[in-house]
């Protein structure tokens, strides 16, 4: 069972696109039963299936038009009994839209490479992929997204900006975008894109920079070897988990326990108060070398469990800005079309017992960036760190 904690709720990877919520990956199916009578099973939730029912009926049997689409109504049902949860990391995929949350979770998807975060206003550009359609037309983080083609965009949701941007390799899509004070159209062809989770480099007086873009199915196996690859002569590591929504919370502690020699990692607690702890697996290998893990208001989730565990456990300080605050996980059931209902069924809590829900992390050192724009691009060394003034902070405290 693989549980997910990242962020869906907020900063989102386009695709054109989902990106990354929190959560855990369950593979675990509900009965291959329709959703209502499953809920009629249950009486302790005391929903009125009943009432339900009938209101299906009547619509069946009155709506002016007769061409009713049974799906949208099916679909449209569930995505209202997730909303009156007033939870916004529920929530309910349709068939297609859970086939791209599985495949982004794989690194690999098609669309324009962007990371969006979403408000009541125009979706904002917190970050582009490296080497992505995006990327190569010029987009910036703190650039909005206006209009999709001929579809002004503000207010949209994830799913809607998904369905907007995003489509077939090769096809083009066409932005507009404000950027401060200008607006102007951009046109973008579509690619299959692959998603990197971690990346290196090694920097400075012989540090090893590692960064983390999303805790994904590939994030456990990949950092290991990038950390074993950059350890020699090494005498400290950044880890830089800025804008990381999140993942799989079991890359989360194979991550933490590179680090940490034994111990808890955090904990998970149910609706029933039941704890779930999770421990370092006991074969780190970098238990003792100088770490400092960077982060800001866009680091959630499974990346908040990976630095404040580090940061619990005195094996790391962290620098940056006080941090998302997602200590929930998600829980993925697989409906009988297809579907997926992606619901909140545990929350997370730190070795020490803390929890970071609405609260975020506090840095050891706090550092602000001028531009999202100044942070170091690993994927272009040679363009150097001089304007990451996070970054600069970090190897100052690795120097002591």
């Amino acid at each position: 069972m693989k549980l997910r904690a990242a962020r869906w709720g907020g900063a989102f990877l386009v695709v054109a696109v989902l990106g990354f919520v929190s959560g855990l990956y369950v593979d675990q199916a509900f009965p291959a039963s329709p959703f209502v009578p499953y809920l009629a099973q249950h009486s302790v939730g005391r929903v009125n299936t009943t009432e339900l029912q009938q209101a299906i009926q009547v619509i069946q049997a009155n709506y002016v038009d007769k061409n009713l689409d049974a799906t949208k109504l099916s679909q449209g049902t569930v995505q209202g009994l997730v909303a009156a949860l007033s939870d916004p990391f529920s929530a309910y995929y349709n068939p297609a839209a859970f086939k791209k949350l599985q495949d982004s979770l794989q690194g690999q998807y098609s669309g324009v490479g962007i990371y969006l975060t979403f408000s009541a206003g125009y979706p904002v550009i917190t970050g582009t992929l490296p080497d992505s359609p995006a990327s190569k037309a010029g987009l910036l983080a703190g650039d909005q997204i206006v209009k999709v083609g001929s579809q002004d965009m503000k207010g949209v949701t994830a799913a809607q900006a998904t369905a907007a941007i995003q489509g077939p390799n090769g096809t083009k899509v066409t932005l507009t975008i404000g950027r401060g004070t200008t607006t102007f159209t951009v046109t973008i062809t579509r690619a299959e894109i692959v998603v990197p989770s971690v990346r290196s480099a090694v920097i400075g007086n012989h540090v090893l920079y590692l960064r983390i873009y999303q805790f994904g199915g590939n994030t456990s196996t990949e950092f290991a070897k990038a950390l074993s690859d950059g350890l020699k002569g090494a005498k400290g590591v950044v880890l830089d988990l800025r804008d990381d929504p999140g993942g799989y919370i079991s890359a989360a502690n194979d991550v933490i326990s590179e680090f940490v020699k034994s111990g808890e990692t955090f904990e998970l607690r149910d609706r029933n108060g039941s704890v779930d702890r999770s421990t370092a697996n006991g074969q780190p290998e970098a238990p003792t070398l100088p770490l400092v893990v960077l982060v800001n208001g866009n680091s959630a989730s499974a990346s908040e469990i990976t630095a404040g565990s580090l940061q619990v456990h005195q094996r790391a300080k962290l620098v940056g800005t006080t941090t998302y605050g997602k200590g929930s996980v998600q829980l993925d059931f697989p409906l009988a079309d297809g579907a997926d209902l992606h619901l909140t069924i545990k929350r997370w809590y730190l070795p020490n017992g803390v929890t970071i829900d609405h609260k975020g992390l506090t840095p050891d050192i706090t550092v602000t960036l001028a531009s999202p724009n100044d942070e170091f691009d690993v994927t272009k060394p040679a363009d150097g760190f001089a304007k990451d003034t996070q970054l600069n902070a970090a190897l100052t405290a690795l120097a002591g």
